[in-house]
């Protein structure tokens, strides 16, 4: 036992190292608090009914109809019990106070890489540090995108893993590779796997060139058979997981249009249209926030610009008389209405870039001219190719290619999100020059030079940008002169005190730029210094990335503190501590009817899930809403509230704002058709288009509209007029409805339930039967006559099947896993006996 201390102290150390820094960074988790992330309050209140039915039934769901209707809950939450990778990721999230557990697994994750790449214990702690406190994860946890932190925590152990099994250890690499995997794809963010799986695809490439050059094609295509096994054991793992989302991506708003004759881009073709995938696109020239961190104005906001000293505000308070309050009341009003923020970039609003931090980055710069493995060239291609990917509509040259003809890349929004992965690549490289130091192959007087050079270029621009801001920057965002003459119309015409106040805000942002600019240049002479003797061996090893890993924790600690800070944290609130019932809330709330729908027109509620805390709703939030009621939101609740479709959602009560005085006012609504009723006659329509143009305007207790398609499924001739009978909802699960109907002839029925034939089957008297979509969205039957019990069961074969090839994969990578560890120390002590 003291053998292994002796042996693995270093690792311990450093391990203790990482909590204590990670725990001093989010100390208020010490006294029960945790962030206040505005995302994942949203997620509480989308998955109120699912976890209200939890605790009534011991069992979630896999449906609800708390948002647009009714969706599946994939997306939302779903437990996935076989999939050994939940009990992982909830070990990673629940054992740790929020969010400490995952800035440990980033910290752990990248350490244990750098350690794979044969890394000084110290320095491969620096490169942990350069990784995890990278802006954008502190950012992504700032704001509540917590699996997408996660999921990013996995890149590192996972590139790990497939090196370990391209250098030959097989069953180890490869069940590590699986494990990780398995747990990445859990995580549940396709769009942060599919870039690493993008970033692999390229080392793959390069691997394979490396291999054929060198004639040791027989040794890599094994090490590719034992990762083609880890990546089955994954998907295996994850098949329920990846089986219904892969089935539902298809219905949702990332999959190919109903319609033809379209209104909007967003509903061309299959995936999402260009303009809104493009809509977060990392400006060309904000990619110099990798060096200077708030180069453009840091997040969408007027923080920076409140303060009595600026420019701006000297120039408002001109207009208010010189009063605090009123002056930071109008540049909040210019902000907010005429956009006049501290951010000028091309993003609609950003909560944060993308700082790897000036010592990382001019490290990176002499890793490019020093770092003799091959790697260095898998580093560069992805870098630089992921960059051109980021900038999406500002470089379409790239993006337009992948988007256009690369598989699934065109069902992701926000492209800048892939930089995610350079976040990654950048201290990568960084940490490799340092080690071609510490390896001793290049003379001194070349790395002193090259060293020099680095520092030149990073230092020199940062230096530059600080003298001369404005040589590289204009400061103003791409509409400026629309914002100045927005601003003279609000002034009453008044175009000089218009024009001081847009000055003073390009000033302000000046200011910040070049603030951080001399900051950068200052960090870029500290690590030089730090380097330069190291080299030199003014400083021993330890001392010397001592000094190292300090430099680069202070540097990136600053900038995150921005962002991320102990005023982000608050004692934990649930959804309910939110979002607080309204007088109306509490009366529709007493309604006894189990199931019925609400429109809040007081809110933006096709964006905001905050109405979905209390009622079943017509709107919510939610980035993957089936496309059938995406197209149902743009065409009749766009330019108008088409009240015939909120009667045949069974919208029960609508909620409006006076907009004088703020009271919220409830209507009910005569209308609403119910929960299930029948039609007297059946309209049939050639396609998608003549379904929406039918529903525009009709009478949905009376008509139903039908796609041709479904004409097999109904026999007009053995149909009553719908008068002979009723029909009524008697129990209601949100993924179990059950129906009791009476009608002396056969009629057809329509449902104020949302159409998905992948799961939901329908059965009367227990005998499963037919049935088809009506009035666009609804689900609709031809019943026979008589006195029948009804029931809709969703029982989705995406799901109950995947769970147990889950329990399969999962119970092969134990297998593999304890085989993979046995087989290591069986070399281990092969070895030592050597």
């Amino acid at each position: 036992m003291n053998n292994w201390f002796n042996k693995n102290g270093i690792h311990l150390a450093i391990i203790a190292f990482f909590v204590v820094i990670t725990f001093a960074y989010f100390s208020p988790v010490l006294q029960g608090k945790a962030p206040a992330q505005s995302d994942v309050i949203q997620s509480q209140a989308m998955q109120k009914e699912i976890m209200d039915f939890k605790e009534k039934d011991g069992k979630a769901p896999l449906w609800t109809n708390q948002m647009f209707g009714g969706m599946p809950a994939y997306q939302i939450w779903v437990p996935y019990a076989y999939n050994g990778a939940t009990y992982g990721i909830a070990l990673i999230t629940k054992a740790l106070p929020n969010p400490t557990g995952t800035v440990l697994l980033l910290l752990l994750g990248a350490y244990f890489l750098f350690i794979v790449l044969k890394v000084n214990p110290w320095l491969a702690a620096v490169g942990a540090i350069a990784f995890t406190f990278t802006m954008y994860n502190f950012v992504l946890i700032a704001s509540g995108h917590s699996s997408k932190a996660l999921a990013i925590g996995f890149f590192a152990p996972i590139i790990a893993s497939i090196l370990l099994t391209l250098r030959g250890r097989y069953w180890y690499g490869a069940s590590l590779t699986a494990l990780f995997l398995a747990l990445e794809i859990r995580t549940n963010h396709v769009q942060m796997t599919y870039y690493l799986m993008l970033a692999i695809f390229i080392f793959v490439i390069v691997e394979f060139y490396q291999a054929f050059k060198n004639k040791t094609l027989p040794a890599l295509f094994k090490s590719f058979g034992f990762l083609a096994f880890s990546v089955a054991i994954a998907i295996m793992i994850n098949a329920s997981l990846l089986w219904s989302t892969a089935e539902y991506a298809k219905e949702t708003n990332r999959g190919k249009s109903n319609l033809t004759a379209t209104e909007t881009p967003a509903e061309k073709g299959s995936g999402m249209s260009k303009e809104y995938a493009y809509q977060w696109s990392q400006g060309v020239g904000e990619s110099f926030t990798f060096l200077i961190p708030d180069l453009y104005g840091g997040a969408s906001g007027i923080d920076k610009l409140v303060k009595p000293e600026g420019n701006m505000y000297k120039a408002v308070a001109e207009v208010t008389g010189g009063d605090p309050t009123q002056t930071a009341q109008a540049i909040q009003q210019l902000g907010g209405q005429l956009n006049m923020q501290q951010y000028w970039g091309e993003k609609p609003f950003t909560q944060g870039g993308y700082y790897f931090g000036a010592i990382i980055c001019f490290l990176f710069v002499f890793g490019l001219f020093v770092v003799r493995s091959r790697l260095k060239w898998w580093i560069l291609a992805t870098t630089v190719l992921f960059i051109l990917l980021s900038f999406g509509r500002h470089f379409p040259l790239v993006s337009d290619l992948f988007f256009d003809y690369f598989p699934l890349y065109n069902k992701f929004r926000a492209v800048e999100s892939i930089l995610a992965v350079v976040g990654l690549m950048v201290p990568m490289l960084a940490i490799l020059a340092i080690k071609e130091i510490q390896d001793g192959n290049i003379e001194q007087k070349i790395l002193i030079k090259k060293l020099t050079w680095s520092a030149a270029i990073t230092g020199g621009f940062a230096l530059l940008v600080a003298i001369v801001p404005t040589l590289f920057f204009s400061f103003k965002a791409s509409n400026h002169m629309q914002i100045v003459q927005a601003l003279t119309q609000t002034l009453q015409n008044n175009a000089s005190i218009a024009q001081k106040i847009a000055n003073g805000l390009v000033e302000d942002r000046i200011a910040i730029g070049r603030a951080d600019a001399l900051r950068s240049f200052f960090f870029v002479v500290i690590g030089f210094g730090i380097v330069w003797a190291f080299i030199t061996k003014k400083l021993n090893t330890q001392l010397a990335l001592g000094l190292l890993a300090l430099a680069v924790l202070v540097d990136m600690w600053q900038i995150d503190r921005r962002y991320l800070n102990n005023q982000n944290f608050e004692y934990k609130k649930t959804a309910s501590d939110f979002f607080k019932p309204r007088d109306v809330d509490n009366f529709i709330m007493a309604d006894k009817d189990p199931n019925f729908r609400v429109y809040d027109a007081s809110i933006n509620t096709f964006s905001d899930a905050s109405t979905s805390n209390f009622h079943k709703t017509v709107g919510g939030y939610h980035a993957a809403k089936l496309k059938r009621f995406d197209e149902l939101i743009q065409h009749q609740f766009t330019k108008s509230v088409n009240q015939d479709v909120l009667d045949m959602l069974n919208t029960k009560y609508i909620i409006t704002q006076d907009q004088q005085n703020g009271s919220y006012k409830m209507q009910r609504n005569p209308t609403a058709a119910g929960n299930a009723w029948f039609v007297q006659s059946v309209q049939f329509a050639k396609n998608a288009d003549e379904e929406m143009k039918a529903i525009s305007s009709f009478d949905a207790k009376k008509e139903a509209i039908v796609d041709e398609r479904y004409k097999n499924l109904i026999d007009t001739k053995r149909l009553g007029t719908g008068q002979e009978g009723f029909i009524k909802l008697t129990s209601y699960n949100p993924d179990h409805l059950t129906y009791e109907y009476s009608t002396a002839k056969d009629a057809i029925a329509v449902f104020s339930e949302i159409y998905y034939d992948k799961g939901w089957k329908m059965y009367v008297d227990g005998v499963e039967k037919p049935y088809f979509r009506a009035d666009y969205v609804l689900r609709a039957a031809q019943l026979e006559a008589g006195n029948h019990k009804l029931e809709f069961i969703f029982h989705p074969t995406s799901y109950y099947t995947g769970e147990k090839i889950s329990l399969a994969g999962s119970i092969l990578l134990l297998a593999g896993l304890g085989f993979g560890f046995y087989s290591e120390e069986k070399k281990k002590k092969k070895a030592v006996k050597a």
